[in-house]
């Protein structure tokens, strides 16, 4: 499945900060093997180079707005 900006995706990565939070899409690069990575934008940051296979689909339901 591959993803656009803007979509709210889930990380799931292990070794970064964010592992287990829900993010935005900020940003898709391409490399010349036709691999894409993502820029995530977190509420406390952001995390680049991130791999599609790290990568879920948030739920419709996600809470978007944290008080």
């Amino acid at each position: 499945m591959s993803f656009e900006e803007d979509d709210r995706v889930v990380l799931s990565d292990k070794h970064s900060e964010f592992d287990g939070e829900t993010g935005t899409i900020t940003q898709t690069m391409e490399s010349m093997f036709g691999d894409v990575t993502y820029t995530i934008s977190f509420e406390d940051g952001q995390e680049t180079g991130v791999p599609e296979d790290a990568l879920e689909s948030a739920p419709d339901d996600a809470d978007t707005d944290e008080a």
